[in-house]
C-alpha cells in the first residue's frame, strides 16, 4: 500500500526505504528487557527505515510501544485520550488525540499527553520500563516518568532540518543528561554526539539483504516503470531539501539519452521546484515489499543529495539496499558514504554535474565486474540489522545487570 505524508509532516528523519511493513527476521540472542516504550517524530506507516527495523525485531521478544506525535484535532471540545493501532508482532502504535486549543500552548499539550500516557501505562501494566528516543522533543511529555533505562537513538542532525523546533537542541541537551546510551545512526554523527555524551556508540545504517537481494533474481518490471527506457538511473527515498534538485536537472538535460526514475513521497519542498525534463520520471511512494521490483530493472543506482547543512550527519540506509540489490551506485561525497564505501570502491564518488556523469558511464559498465560484485557481498556479509539489533541489547542487558546489582547491594547495606 502507497502511502501520503500527512497534511502538516514533522521533521522527517533521513534515509528511508519506503511505506510498509514487513516482518523482521527471528532471532536466537538470549533476551530479558523490560517494556519498551519509543518516542519518535515519525509516523510507523509512512516509511519504514531504521525505527521499524529495530522495533518490530524487539516486539518479537518482548511489548513495544511505540509513541507519535499527538494529533491535534479542529473541535475545541474533543477530550485527551489515546489512540491505539496493533502492527506486526503485537507493537502497538500510540497516538495521544487532543483538541485545537492546545495545538499553541505547548506545556499545556505536554502535560495533556504525559497524562494520557500515564493513565494508559496504568492501564496496561506498564511498571518496568526503557524509554527508547527518537526526538528529543518528546522530553517535554516524558520527563517525570521513571524508566529503567533511556536510550537516545540518534538517527539524524535533526536540528539541520527543515521547519526543526527552535527548542531542539536545548531539548536534545536534557535528553543527553537523561540518556544511558546514546547510540547514532552513522559515524560521522558519532563523532559530533560522542562529544556531548560519555557513552555513545556508533550503528551505521545496515541491511536486510535478503529482502533487497531480491533484486538479483529475474521477474517482470512494475507496470509504471516497464515502459520506461533503458539505461535507467534510480533513486529512491523521500524527496525533501536533501535531495539536489538542481544537479538532478543538470544530469537529466546533459544526458537525454538517460532515464531517471525517482521513487518516493515530495515533503516539506514545493513539487513545483522539481525539475520536469522528459527523462525525469517520478512514481511516486511504493511499499518497502516493491522495492527489490523496482531495483531490479535499474541500471545504476544514485544518491543524489545535496551539501547542505541537512545532509552533514546522514548515513544513508539506501546505500548498502543498493549494493544488496547488485545495483552499481554513485553518490555525492557524503562523508558516511565515502567511508567506508567510496574508499573500498564499492561506490562512484562524484562532487558535480560533470564528475557524477562519468561516474554513472563507469557504473553502466559495471554489472559484468565480478571482483567488484565479489568485494561488495563479502562486506555486506558484515552488516545486518540483526547485528545491529543484538549489539544494542547486549550493551542494554549490561547496563540494566549493573543497575540492578547496584541496588541489590544498596538493599543489603541498608539490611
Amino acid at each position: 500500500m502507497s502511502l501520503s505524508p500527512p497534511a502538516e509532516p514533522p521533521v522527517r528523519a533521513s534515509e528511508s526505504s519506503l511505506s510498509s511493513q514487513t516482518a523482521a527476521p527471528a532471532v536466537t540472542l538470549p533476551y530479558a528487557l523490560p517494556d519498551l516504550v519509543c518516542f519518535a517524530h515519525l509516523h510507523w506507516d509512512f516509511v519504514w527505515q531504521r525505527p521499524q527495523h529495530l522495533m518490530s525485531r524487539f516486539a518479537q521478544h518482548g511489548r513495544v510501544f511505540y509513541v507519535e506525535e499527538a494529533f491535534y484535532h479542529a473541535d475545541d471540545l474533543i477530550e485527551p485520550h489515546m489512540e491505539v493501532k496493533e502492527r506486526q508482532h503485537g507493537l502497538k502504535v500510540l497516538v495521544v488525540h487532543l483538541p485545537n486549543r492546545l495545538r499553541h500552548d505547548e506545556a499545556a499539550s505536554e502535560q495533556a499527553q504525559a497524562d494520557v500516557l500515564r493513565q494508559y501505562f496504568a492501564e496496561q501494566k506498564i511498571e518496568k520500563y526503557i524509554f527508547w528516543y527518537y526526538t528529543p522533543m518528546a522530553i517535554g511529555k516524558s520527563r517525570d516518568f521513571a524508566p529503567a533505562l533511556t536510550i537516545y537513538d540518534c538517527m539524524d542532525e535533526l536540528a539541520a532540518f527543515k521547519f526543526a523546533p527552535p527548542t531542539l537542541r536545548e531539548r536534545e541537551q536534557e535528553l543527553f543528561r537523561k540518556a544511558d546510551y546514546v547510540f547514532t545512526g552513522g559515524h560521522t554523527l558519532y563523532e559530533a554526539k560522542s562529544q556531548q555524551h560519555s557513552d555513545a556508540h556508533p550503528f551505521p545504517s545496515s541491511i536486510d539483504k535478503a529482502h533487497f537481494g531480491q533484486a538479483r533474481q529475474q521477474a517482470p518490471d512494475p507496470a509504471d516503470q516497464a515502459g520506461i527506457p533503458h539505461p535507467r538511473v534510480g533513486f529512491f527515498g523521500v524527496v525533501d531539501e536533501r535531495l539536489d534538485i538542481e544537479l538532478l536537472r543538470q544530469l537529466a538535460d546533459a544526458h537525454p539519452e538517460w532515464q531517471f526514475v525517482i521513487i518516493g513521497p515530495v515533503v516539506k519542498i514545493d513539487p513545483a521546484l522539481l525539475p520536469r525534463q522528459q527523462n525525469i520520471h517520478y512514481l511516486g511512494s511504493k511499499d518497502y515489499q516493491e522495492l527489490p521490483a523496482y531495483l531490479r530493472g535499474w541500471d545504476v543506482a544514485t544518491l543524489l543529495f545535496a551539501d547542505n547543512e541537512s545532509t552533514k550527519f546522514i548515513s544513508p540506509t539506501k546505500t548498502p539496499e543498493y549494493l544488496a540489490a547488485g545495483r552499481p551506485v554513485v553518490s555525492t561525497p557524503i562523508r558516511d558514504v565515502v567511508r567506508p564505501y567510496g574508499d573500498l570502491n564499492l561506490v562512484h564518488i562524484a562532487a558535480t554535474a560533470e564528475e557524477f556523469g562519468r561516474g554513472i558511464e563507469k557504473a553502466l559498465l559495471q554489472h559484468q565486474d565480478a571482483d567488484w560484485r565479489r568485494r561488495t557481498d563479502e562486506y555486506l556479509a558484515t552488516i545486518s540489522w540483526d547485528q545491529t539489533w543484538e549489539q544494542m541489547v547486549a550493551l542494554m542487558q549490561k547496563k540494566l545487570t549493573a543497575s540492578s546489582q547496584s541496588t541489590q547491594a544498596s538493599s543489603s547495606a541498608l539490611a
